[in-house]
């Protein structure tokens, strides 16, 4: 039952009264409790001898590299869990980021199309109120009792609880290190089968979108232009626009001159492409965003821009720069806005 507008006031009040060092302080201490009764979760799951299906992932790839991928690894190293137990559920031909912790894998792409996907992906946001897997979704049990069919005794272990665990990071009530108690950062493979054809010169892979802090303006599309141009003349440079729309991240198109992305390529290997050729660039250069730290996980200089400085959450910025200095990566990764101001 959604609360009254009476009760919301006196929430808001109540905010007022309660200073925010005191509220931090509270929050914290009930993170911790859930903490560790999250820990005790794991440990039983851990203890059994069923095969433990983590996912489905259906989230942005930025969540998947910097939260999702750590805490699983964290996971499986913490408990003593064996690759074999763990099968990873997600989308795009992503076995590698989990390897060599998680021996299984399932391709949501061999059971959803891309249009499926995008409107369940649409009836989700709609459902949680935010692209977050923050609960559990019928059309996720189903999905996992698609893929995993042949799997005679599962149980899951589902997205949600890394967000209940990281929430109190996200809310700016604890730092970094909180993320890091139950995170493992390592640097990522990226595998794709067959031969790709790429430059046999260094290129720069790049990846504009729009999105809320880089909107579908007339300067930005300048911008990208601008600096696709600029980029070409020093070298070849690979796009990684799919044209799939996955999710709210709207690629901007194939510009002339740039090198577009394989049209070969099917769904259910898609971000194992797009990972490889970001492997083997020089640099990264493209849109501030979850896309712009997989390039720093594969030992690739990222360059990342944004136009609204409101349009992001510096908490992730901050964790992905915490995260790339545990890797001794921080270097790697360098977002600048598009205009500078006097």
């Amino acid at each position: 039952m959604p609360p009254s507008a009476g009760s919301q006031a006196a929430d808001v009040k109540l905010r007022r009264l309660v200073p925010r060092v005191i509220r931090h302080s509270v929050s914290a201490q009930l993170a911790r409790v859930q903490a560790g009764r999250l820990d005790r979760d794991l440990a039983r799951l851990a203890a059994g001898t069923d095969t433990i299906v983590a996912g489905p992932w259906l989230g942005e790839v930025g969540f998947e590299l910097l939260y999702w991928v750590p805490f699983l690894r964290w996971f499986a190293g913490a408990f003593r869990v064996a690759p074999e137990r763990l099968l990873i559920v997600s989308r795009g031909g992503t076995s590698s980021w989990y390897q060599p912790f998680a021996a299984g894998y399932r391709e949501i792409f061999d059971y959803l199309t891309p249009e499926e996907f995008r409107r369940r992906h649409d009836q989700r946001v709609a459902a949680n109120g935010e692209q977050k897997q923050t609960r559990v979704l019928a059309f996720e049990h189903e999905l996992l009792r698609e893929l995993t069919q042949d799997v005679d005794r599962r149980t899951m272990l589902h997205p949600s609880s890394m967000y209940g665990l990281f929430n109190p990071y996200w809310w700016g009530h604890v730092d970094e290190a909180w993320v890091h108690r139950r995170a493992r950062y390592h640097a990522l493979p990226s595998q794709v089968k067959g031969a790709l054809d790429l430059p046999s010169q260094p290129y720069t892979a790049v990846k504009f979108y729009f999105n809320d802090c880089f909107p579908e303006t007339e300067r930005n599309r300048q911008f990208v232009h601008d600096t696709l141009a600029a980029l070409s003349a020093r070298g070849p440079v690979v796009s990684l626009a799919t044209g799939l729309r996955l999710d709210d991240h709207g690629d901007e198109g194939h510009v002339g001159g740039v090198i577009p992305f394989p049209a070969e390529i099917r769904p259910q290997e898609n971000l194992a492409v797009q990972a490889a050729i970001v492997a083997r660039a020089s640099a990264f250069v493209g849109t501030y965003g979850g896309f712009s730290y997989l390039a720093p996980f594969v030992g690739v200089r990222s360059t990342a821009y944004y136009d609204v400085p409101d349009g992001f959450s510096r908490r992730h910025l901050t964790m992905a720069r915490s995260a790339f200095r545990a890797m001794g990566r921080e270097s790697l990764l360098d977002v600048l806005p598009t205009r500078v101001t006097a």
